[in-house]
């Protein structure tokens, strides 16, 4: 399996796994027969002819039973951190090269490149002799970018900079900052708070490192950084006060 190495806000290279294409290609077979119950469903209860995940009827039902599914990529990947249920089942993700979360604008310019990773419009048009058979190779566009990028990424990934991670191995993906305190726990660096949720992601993602790697100059080169940046004080070994930052950050983000 591919690992990129993905500089973090702290220019530190932290390994992400590509997601195989074995996986996404689930992924993508999921969210498919997803779009279409979709399709069946809203056909159904308006009673409006339809073909697989598209309609074949330009009446207004017609066209608002097509929205759910033209807007099924964007709309999860918004409201589920960069991924589908597809994406969820087989546990991959979508990130930006630097490793952090997309902005809004980078998951619509993903969505708006579909139409060309994922043509499948080509083989209507070639069957009814609007595109020549010759361009039927584009359908697998897509793919063929996948295949042969180097972080395995299709054309919308490579346009808005993001890539999809396996995410089976990485936990730092899979859980969020937030960590059970006890009720009386008491913070020692209210400064933690000048770092954004980003930083706290990619420091969580680093002292997952540290542990597997045991790698305790990392955790005193990140701990000197964030010392420098937040003008903090502290008498901690460095992996200790990494992770009471993060304690501490929970602390102050939940009150």
């Amino acid at each position: 399996m591919p690992l990129v190495k993905l500089d973090t806000g702290y220019n530190i290279q932290v390994e992400f796994m590509v997601a195989p294409f074995g996986q996404r290609m689930l992924a993508w077979i999921i969210d498919v027969m997803i779009c279409w119950m979709i399709t069946a469903a809203l056909a159904t209860v308006t009673n409006t002819p339809s073909f697989f995940v598209w309609t074949n009827s330009w009446t207004l039902s017609g066209l608002l039973i097509s929205l759910p599914v033209l807007f099924y990529h964007l709309f999860c990947e918004v409201t589920l951190n960069g991924r589908s249920v597809g994406k969820l089942l087989m546990r991959c993700q979508v990130v930006t090269e630097e490793g952090g979360q997309p902005t809004f604008g980078q998951y619509l310019i993903r969505w708006s490149f579909r139409i060309l990773d994922f043509p499948y419009w080509i083989f209507v048009a070639t069957s009814v002799g609007v595109l020549p058979w010759w361009t039927l190779p584009l359908v697998f566009s897509g793919v063929a970018c996948v295949i042969f990028t180097d972080k395995s990424q299709r054309i919308g990934d490579v346009v808005a900079g993001t890539i999809l991670i396996d995410t089976r191995n990485n936990t730092s993906w899979q859980d969020t900052v937030f960590t059970e305190l006890s009720e009386n726990y008491k913070p020692r660096y209210p400064q933690v708070m000048q770092l954004t949720d980003r930083d706290i992601n990619t420091l969580k993602s680093i002292i997952n490192t540290v542990k597997k790697k045991n790698d305790h100059e990392l955790a005193n080169r990140i701990a000197q950084r964030i010392i420098s940046k937040t003008k903090m004080e502290t008498d901690q070994y460095p992996i200790d006060f990494l992770e009471t930052l993060l304690l501490d950050y929970n602390y102050y983000s939940t009150r």
